[in-house]
């Protein structure tokens, strides 16, 4: 249900972040201001009761005044979108996914207000890849810098119906570590479960959509990676579609989504999913495994233990020549739209919102779907890596600890285009549907990119 709300004073703080303990140059201390703030509905309750924690104790320590609509995530991109297109912005847009929609084509047309001030004070705790996704190429100005706030980070984990595993005649435990092999475990199990009475089960929840939003770029992507074509754009912003490293990830990766849907091992269904669709596919058993993004899919079922605890969260396994993979971290953060009426407060918050104590504490009171910016919280807070939930321990690992790569809309603003047109989930299709060769299909795709990554040159980085 859509939430607009405003403001809701709440008794009481973050357990760890007491009001003694944080600094005053984090709040401005002037006359009482508004700032009004967009922020991104929670998945589950507890995320927005943590919000309201939030702004309740920044209210309390700064005399200022944060008016907040909370909107689903659907709607809010509307607004956003709206909002920036008219120049009626609010002071603060916090977006679940700014790093690759919003920040890079705003600000590369000079939309944003530049937030260097507020993340540079924490560059010493930013996780690397954090630190870099709030860097984006401003085409007026000819240059990189920070537009973006980041508070929050996410990857994309393996979802899997243990006891489905287990009736298929198979062991977690006995998962191989590379990359089509542990896909490939699952495909065996199918006819096993139908052979038992479970005639609508398929193995593999693969989004190989034309639809999206999200879901299935961030499939293609991993697979992508772990065919070896990660460079397909540099962090210098220049694409690599002729290298042939790249292209050979291309042709492997549309190849095998294809076998897999062809071979009705993928519900018929996921060639026009949306990003909730695989989530209720799996939360039905319609499929053992699924590959999406946080750990939404166990914190839906938090309060029903039995169905919780018989979910086992993965992360990567190595890629297909054996050597260690890498996730895309996804970075939530808020921005500045240009023409905000309240830029001073819209800082200050942020500044208070990302102190460690309080990014912490707001980030596990929302049960950990979202991991923090920081790795050292991480550290030493024993929440995130606790052995008895195996879900936000491994999630947590897999975001943090390992070795991540920043998305492609934060390279070139161009990607964000690439990923809205949904160039990937078209490839699939071609093959899928028009009778297309993997190579064809590819080619046709990465013609495309170059056409649209054309409009987005970058000069200077």
């Amino acid at each position: 249900m859509s939430v607009f709300t405003r403001r809701s004073v709440l008794r009481g703080s973050l357990a760890v972040a007491a009001a003694g303990t944080l600094a005053r140059p984090y709040i401005a201390n002037a006359a009482a201001s508004t700032a009004s703030v967009w922020w991104t509905q929670g998945f589950i309750p507890e995320e927005d009761a943590a919000f309201r924690r939030v702004v309740a104790d920044y209210e309390k320590q700064s005399g200022n005044t944060i008016d907040y609509s909370l909107v689903p995530f659907a709607p809010l991109m509307q607004k956003t979108v709206s909002a920036l297109t008219s120049g009626n912005v609010p002071d603060l847009i916090s977006h679940d996914i700014n790093d690759q929609v919003v920040a890079p084509q705003n600000a590369w047309n000079d939309k944003l207000v530049e937030v260097t001030d507020v993340v540079q004070g924490h560059k010493a705790d930013y996780h690397l890849t954090a630190y870099l996704a709030a860097q984006y190429y401003n085409n007026v100005k000819k240059q990189r810098s920070f537009y973006l706030i980041p508070f929050k980070t996410a990857v994309v984990p393996f979802h899997i119906w243990i006891s489905l595993v287990e009736k298929g005649g198979g062991k977690i435990s006995d998962l191989p570590n590379t990359w089509d092999a542990f896909w490939d475990y699952f495909k065996q199990l199918q006819q096993k479960l139908r052979d038992q009475g479970m005639r609508s089960v398929y193995s593999l929840g693969i989004q190989c959509t034309t639809t999206g939003p999200a879901d299935g770029n961030n499939l293609f992507h991993a697979f992508l990676i772990a065919n070896g074509g990660q460079d397909i754009v540099t962090k210098d912003g220049k694409p690599h579609l002729d290298d042939p490293a790249v292209k050979e990830a291309v042709v492997k990766s549309i190849d095998y989504i294809a076998k897999a849907y062809k071979g009705g091992y993928v519900p018929p269904g996921a060639l026009s999913w949306n990003d909730a669709d695989d989530n209720n596919a799996f939360h039905s058993k319609l499929m053992v495994m699924d590959f999406d993004g946080t750990i939404s899919t166990e914190v839906a079922l938090y309060h029903d233990k039995a169905q919780y605890n018989d979910i086992a969260t993965r992360s990567l396994p190595a890629k297909n020549d054996g050597k260690p993979n890498a996730a895309q971290l996804g970075v939530g953060g808020a921005l500045i739209p240009k023409g905000a009426k309240n830029v001073e407060v819209a800082k200050e918050f942020m500044k208070f919102v990302i102190q460690p104590k309080v990014m912490n504490a707001y980030l596990k009171e929302g049960l950990g779907r979202w991991l923090p910016a920081y790795p050292e919280l991480v550290k030493t807070d024993p929440f995130w890596l606790d052995p008895s939930d195996p879900h936000r321990s491994s999630y947590t690992r897999e975001g943090l600890l390992d070795p991540t790569l920043v998305n492609y809309p934060v390279f070139n603003p161009g990607w964000a285009e690439v990923n809205a047109t949904q160039i990937w989930g078209s490839a699939e299709a071609d093959v899928i549907r028009n009778g297309l060769t993997p190579e064809q299909a590819a080619d046709k795709a990465l013609k495309k990119i170059e056409t649209i990554l054309a409009k987005y040159p970058i000069v200077q980085s």
